[in-house]
């Protein structure tokens, strides 16, 4: 691996972001100050496909950034068990103190990962928006919860948050519009881009291992067609293993990733680790060993905390602020008055890396001394996820 070829990409992608809305700092002057709804508090409701630990962790992230801005009082979230929201949003709408936000008790839905229950969900949230209309705001988090509430079966503002490519998912229009009035879903149409030239410029793999669900949720989550497009562009063959993402059944679907994690061991030179239902906490260790064990190179599409479990690298989410501080202000904007489609929906986190040394150390992997440099989150050890 040549150095400049690191050095030109990271160069870029620095540039990249500098030119578009690098932090939540650099969005339109839309106001952002705390104001009430004619005397009340704003009423925010949640919908979830199901639970997956970037949801929990984006939904602290925008409660602290709304903490910051002042619309919430400042206080510690406690720590949270496993990958529910249930219990956060039950701590939200008792313990916050706030004049200004209401997290709605019972306005808190989760589908489970169960076609049957999204069906039976999908109606009661659109018909409580639409008949009761006691909700002033909806966070719908992840593709599911997006596919099912931008629609103009309602008119609530709502906001898509950890969708992975909201665009190629038909949740919106595209970066500049979504589509409808009430509707805004955070876009960042070169992330996974940026990733995989990233990866391969540190790693010069020629056979890309990717685990991902063969459904058209599955390969979206997976950014396959920005994949197959780098591949074509920079030259290198995609190793593809199917799972089983969006399903009730947890363990199935970590046994699937497992069993692919196995298999493109043999077979690729590098792995994408995708962000899928069979990645969580309890997986994670197993498919760290199974790479590591055969010297393959790993990247986490989701970001740091992942890299701090052992995977080899990723572009550092600094544990989600900077998408935590955006959303915050675009909530707040729609608070002051914007429609949810005049806010941008436009969001490239900083150009900051996350590599373990350890796991480097392990597969014999020498971090280019450039990749060290563009680190802000350099772990030693291998964590276990609690």
């Amino acid at each position: 691996m040549e150095l400049h070829s690191l050095q030109k990409v990271l160069v870029v992608m620095l540039f990249a972001c500098m030119s578009t809305f690098s932090s939540a700092e650099a969005m339109q002057p839309f106001k952002d100050s705390p104001t009430t709804n004619n005397g009340q508090r704003w009423k925010i409701g949640y919908y979830e496909g199901g639970e997956y630990s970037d949801y929990q962790k984006v939904l602290v992230a925008t409660v602290e950034g709304l903490m910051k801005l002042g619309w919430i009082e400042s206080e510690e979230i406690p720590s949270q068990n496993g990958e529910q929201t249930k219990d956060l949003w039950r701590w939200l709408s008792s313990s916050i103190k706030s004049d200004y936000i209401l997290f709605v008790k019972d306005a808190h839905y989760s589908a489970d990962w169960n076609d049957s229950t999204r069906k039976k969900q999908k109606k009661e949230v659109v018909q409580r928006l639409k008949q009761k209309q006691d909700l002033d705001l909806m966070i719908a988090m992840g593709t599911w919860a997006g596919l099912d509430l931008a629609n103009n079966k309602h008119r609530t503002a709502t906001l898509v948050l950890s969708s992975s490519d909201p665009i190629g998912a038909g949740i919106v229009k595209s970066a500049q519009s979504s589509g409808y009035k009430h509707i805004h879903a955070t876009v960042d149409p070169k992330r996974y881009e940026r990733q995989i030239r990233v990866f391969h410029s540190i790693t010069g793999f020629k056979r890309l291992g990717v685990a991902y669900e063969n459904s058209e949720n599955g390969r979206s989550y997976a950014a396959i067609d920005t994949i197959k497009s780098l591949s074509e562009e920079i030259g290198f063959k995609i190793v593809p293993c199917h799972t089983k993402s969006d399903i009730s059944d947890t363990h199935l679907a970590e046994y699937t990733v497992i069993s692919c994690f196995q298999k493109l061991t043999k077979t690729a030179d590098a792995i994408y680790l995708t962000e899928q239902g069979g990645v969580t906490n309890s997986s994670i260790p197993i498919l760290v060993r199974t790479a590591n064990k055969n010297n393959i190179p790993t990247f986490s599409q989701s970001g740091a905390e992942e890299v701090k479990y052992g995977v080899l690298a990723s572009l550092s989410q600094s544990n989600f602020k900077y998408f935590g501080e955006f959303h915050a202000i675009t909530a707040a904007n729609i608070f002051n008055g914007a429609e949810p489609h005049e806010v941008s929906q436009l969001f490239e986190e900083p150009p900051k890396m996350a590599v373990n040394l350890k796991t480097a150390k392990i597969i014999g992997f020498n971090p280019p001394i450039l990749l060290l440099g563009a680190s802000d989150e350099i772990f030693d050890e291998i964590a276990q996820p609690k």
